[in-house]
């Protein structure tokens, strides 16, 4: 039988289990948030500046799905300066970015405008002043996922980003998980 869980990852928490693949042996892992079953594994990534929904299971297949490009992931963003209409449309329509030293053209994707700031049930990290200059706040849905992705998109139409929630993976919403919230599943619906 597998197990399934739906998490909130705190904002400064890699996504793995171990310190295996990090020289920074300091950092927040996921295995103390909650008492996974032994296999769990994460199914794709948040950047340890990046909070929001992450999915874990046992099920190797079905991390295999979810992390297809046949799965829609959702973003909430938060970006520096007032962004515009002809911003959103060039981050939509695939923009130029760099991937592990080369150069990559992103997929289409959906991006839009959100009119009100999101009303997250748990506070950021880091607080953005008044002072400090406006904001915006997009929502990007991506079917891709490449290395710190949306952030790269949005800073090459010069907004780079402030805060970054994944809020949405397919059809599983991250709702009202507290940050560091664990909330264990029968079964992953995407």
């Amino acid at each position: 039988m597998h197990h399934h869980y739906l998490l909130n990852k705190p904002h400064s928490t890699l996504s793995q289990f171990t310190h295996q693949h990090t020289t920074r042996k300091n950092k927040k892992m996921l295995g103390p948030l909650h008492d996974f079953v032994p296999g769990t594994m994460a199914v794709g990534r948040l950047d340890e500046n990046s909070e929001g929904l992450l999915l874990l299971t046992t099920d190797g297949k079905l991390s295999e799905q979810i992390r297809s490009a046949a799965v829609e992931k959702e973003y909430y963003v938060q970006v520096f300066g007032e962004i515009s209409e002809d911003a959103v449309t060039q981050v939509a329509n695939g923009i130029d970015i760099g991937i592990a030293g080369e150069k990559y053209r992103t997929k289409d994707c959906e991006v839009r405008l959100l009119t009100e700031d999101p009303n997250f049930c748990f506070p950021p990290k880091r607080i953005h002043r008044p002072n400090h200059g406006p904001t915006s706040w997009v929502s990007v849905t991506l079917r891709e996922g490449k290395y710190r992705q949306v952030r790269k998109m949005l800073a090459a139409v010069g907004h780079p980003v402030i805060r970054l929630v994944r809020v949405r993976i397919g059809r599983i919403l991250l709702g009202d998980l507290e940050a560091g919230e664990v909330r264990e599943m029968d079964a992953l619906q995407v």
